[in-house]
């Protein structure tokens, strides 16, 4: 009778997140504060009242929803994860709620990778696609059968995967999906290509900053992108945190792996509930709060 965590990543931001516990939390209040601090610039005053447009560009995007979840997981009562996972970016939520990293390192950490998956996106014009209801092996087969760069990137749930790679490259393998039976290939509106080799500008410079970083011993273990595996050894939390720059997101094997560990509840924090509806759909015995 284990409960997980989970924490979402990108594209699950929304005008006026956060607000409700800044306006009801002393302790919410101060670590916003905190993070307007430490950012340089107020960044609530885009996740209250920003627009669509300025919530989208990702060196707000990532801290934004970084922050959201982080603040209130910090605000539940008897908080006591047994194990915790995060999508993408949500790694780094997972990461401060199992105490492997401090709210502070994190949040200077997120901002850091957003900046530079910003440069990266901009110095190549790249893209994804979603690609649904097609055999994981068959969207791997016919990227690597597709000329120019494009891989899976997000193994989201069962039916559901998303590639990642050169616009080329992405739009010609969406054709050849769907000539092989996907119900859709569609192209998201993104600004890059994530979890792609065209990332790895971005990993070498992130790098630099997680080996700078302490990582402590986490109070459960993580269930990393990259691997898909309970980890709670700090070195290898960390150099998984490189990597998943560039690997893709491995959610589908997590969610799995973490339902055979024994988690039988599974509760979101943060923005948004798009984890909830893959975990249903990966794991359709366990609970989901």
């Amino acid at each position: 009778m284990a409960t997980a965590y989970v924490f979402p990543g990108q594209g699950s931001q929304f005008s006026g997140m956060g607000k409700d516990l800044y306006d009801s939390n002393e302790k919410a209040k101060a670590m916003f504060e905190k993070a307007n601090d430490l950012l340089n610039f107020r960044i609530t005053d885009i996740m209250f009242g920003g627009t669509a447009d300025e919530l989208k560009q990702t060196e707000v995007t990532q801290p934004a929803i970084f922050l959201h979840s982080v603040i209130q997981a910090s605000t539940l009562e008897n908080f006591q994860p047994d194990m915790v996972a995060g999508h993408s970016l949500g790694e780094f939520s997972a990461l401060v709620a199992n105490k492997t990293l401090t709210f502070e390192d994190a949040l200077l950490l997120v901002s850091k990778r957003a900046k530079a998956m910003q440069k990266a996106c901009e110095a190549q014009p790249s893209t994804m696609a979603a690609v649904l209801a097609l055999a994981d092996e068959e969207v791997e087969r016919i990227c690597a059968a597709t000329e120019g760069i494009v891989v899976a990137a997000n193994y989201n749930c069962p039916g559901q995967l998303v590639i990642s790679g050169e616009i080329e490259a992405v739009n010609r393998a969406c054709e050849n999906l769907k000539a092989a039976g996907a119900k859709r290939a569609l192209v998201l509106p993104v600004g890059g290509a994530f979890h792609s080799p065209l990332m790895e500008p971005a990993r070498q410079e992130l790098e630099a900053a997680i080996q700078a970083t302490t990582f402590n011993t986490p109070i459960c273990p993580v269930y990393q992108n990259v691997s898909a595996a309970a980890v709670t050894d700090p070195a290898l939390i960390q150099r998984n945190l490189v990597e998943q720059l560039t690997a893709p997101v491995r959610w589908t094997q997590s969610v799995q792996q973490m339902v055979a560990d024994g988690a039988t509840t599974f509760i979101e924090v943060g923005p948004g509930k798009v984890l909830q509806g893959l975990v249903k759909k990966i794991a359709p015995d366990v609970a989901i709060g």
